[in-house]
């Protein structure tokens, strides 16, 4: 993978680390870091949809993948419209799971890139999943 595109990968963790430590130490009640961090959550899993929507296009592939690239952006609207709770931080999290999943047996990429793209977007995904883990004991 460039070097461009794991170092945002890695600041786009930022703010999935900082809710929960900011709510724990008193910089964020708790209200506004679950809201924020279901925000944030909502709008990042929409991103793995529009990776989808390309590869479909550019492959010119007008399967399922086309029509599947459409859930992650629908899932994170319903979770904004359902409200910042802990059931939309855990559909969430398993949405994150299965669009990782999902990327490792439809994504049409190079084998030299596949590897490098799997290995990243997993330990991205492992953060992402444990703040929204974090989040939900905080809540409790």
């Amino acid at each position: 993978m460039p070097y461009p595109a794991v170092f945002l990968g890695i600041a786009g963790l930022i703010p999935f680390i900082a809710m929960p430590l900011l709510m724990l130490s008193g910089g964020l009640g708790e209200f506004q870091a679950l809201h924020y961090f279901t925000q944030y959550s909502a709008v990042l899993l929409s991103f793995f949809g529009g990776v989808h929507w390309y590869d479909a296009v550019s492959n010119k592939r007008t399967n399922h993948q086309l029509y599947v690239a459409m859930l992650p952006t629908i899932i994170g609207w319903l979770c904004l419209v359902w409200g910042a709770d802990v059931r939309a931080l855990g559909v969430l999290s398993i949405a994150y799971l299965a669009v990782l999943f999902y990327d490792k047996f439809t994504l049409a990429l190079p084998k030299d890139m596949i590897m490098s793209y799997a290995a990243v977007r997993t330990g991205l995904t492992t953060v992402v999943v444990l703040c929204h883990a974090a989040m939900i004991f905080l809540m409790r």
